[in-house]
């Protein structure tokens, strides 16, 4: 219940400060959205650039998770997933809020889950974070630190990208039950490195053991 209650406290305060304490929309805000989107990054500082798009990357680092562990939740885990594609942070806490815990996978994987299960699925979103990491690094930071002070869209973004980053851990001890991982210290310590920790994470984590619903009943049977 704390936890939920923490959650649930950090989503209404995000929110708050968000639309109440950060800085005041700029005029091109909607012109820069849209040149970010479409690659007409001419003009527009690197950091920004690599930040827009690495906030496109951790929605995917978190599906690999939320998917498997929203088969065990009475809330289905996509009504979360997809729109953090769009509001990040905003639509991954109230999951976090909401979810009970859940240390088993019952049935099979589809197409989708063993995508996202994959190893090379995070190898591939660690080479390609690598790749923006490296682009945002040629920035002027003295111009990125004047437009997170003036600039609503940068600023919350910018938090978004901490939030995201802070809680990531909080998802990892259900998800190694799941695995079957018998020492997690490791693992543990790996995911709290900003951004990088959770893409190591899925880069070496065990392959989920697929059950039967059947199989999980047998061996509770079986326990008890």
């Amino acid at each position: 219940m704390l936890r939920k209650i923490a959650f649930g406290l950090l989503w209404l305060g995000f929110i708050t400060y968000a639309f109440v304490f950060a800085p005041d929309d700029q005029p091109d805000t909607l012109e820069l959205i849209k040149n970010l989107s479409t690659g007409q990054w001419q003009g527009i500082n690197p950091l920004v650039v690599a930040l827009f798009n690495i906030m496109g990357v951790f929605p995917i680092i978190y599906s690999a998770v939320l998917f498997i562990d929203g088969r065990g939740q009475k809330i289905p885990a996509w009504l979360f997933a997809i729109p953090s594609f769009a509001v990040g942070a905003f639509a991954i806490l109230p999951y976090l809020a909401l979810r009970e815990s859940n240390k088993r996978f019952t049935g099979k994987k589809d197409f989708l889950l063993k995508l996202l299960d994959s190893r090379f699925t995070g190898i591939a979103l660690t080479l390609g974070t690598i790749i923006l990491v490296g682009y945002g690094l040629r920035g002027d930071w003295g111009n990125f630190i004047q437009q997170w002070q003036t600039s609503r869209f940068i600023h919350v973004m910018s938090l978004d990208f901490c939030v995201l980053c802070l809680v990531f851990p909080a998802l990892l001890g259900d998800d190694m039950a799941r695995r079957q991982v018998k020492n997690p210290q490791l693992l543990w310590l790996i995911s709290f490195i900003p951004l990088f920790g959770p893409l190591i994470y899925l880069s070496v984590r065990p392959p989920l053991l697929e059950n039967s619903p059947e199989a999980v009943s047998t061996k509770q049977a079986i326990a008890n």
